[in-house]
């Protein structure tokens, strides 16, 4: 990987670290996602930080066993789930006029979950 190429995605890693820890206090910004797509662009340009990341007090644990086996553990499942249900709801029934809207947000709602019960258990 080129050395501008390896810059750009280390801070692209890093700008997602911030909009994953963000998304702890918004309930509508996922923060998985961005922590998994940080893990994906550190694991190819900052080894330092990858590894950091997978470390982390905070949500190291949560991130490794994503990555490493594809793994949750069953209570952050429900958490996950219970989390995304209630800020999902609330933006549906904040979306009283756009049936469009509430439409794609079940839609998205329906996507997530199904795809947090596919991950194995742990």
């Amino acid at each position: 990987m080129a050395r501008w190429t390896r810059g750009v995605a280390m801070g692209a890693g890093f700008m997602c670290v911030a909009l994953g820890l963000a998304g702890l206090a918004v309930p509508i910004l996922p923060t998985t996602p961005f922590l998994l797509l940080a893990a994906f662009l550190f694991a190819r340009s900052a080894p330092r930080a990858h590894r950091w990341l997978l470390e982390n007090r905070l949500f190291g644990d949560y991130v490794r066993r994503y990555v490493e086996r594809r793994a949750m553990r069953r209570a952050h499942k429900m958490a996950t789930l219970a989390l995304l249900w209630v800020a999902i709801g609330a933006s549906i029934a904040l979306a009283t006029d756009l049936l469009w809207l509430r439409l794609l947000l079940g839609a998205v709602a329906v996507g997530v979950s199904v795809h947090i019960l596919a991950i194995r258990s742990e």
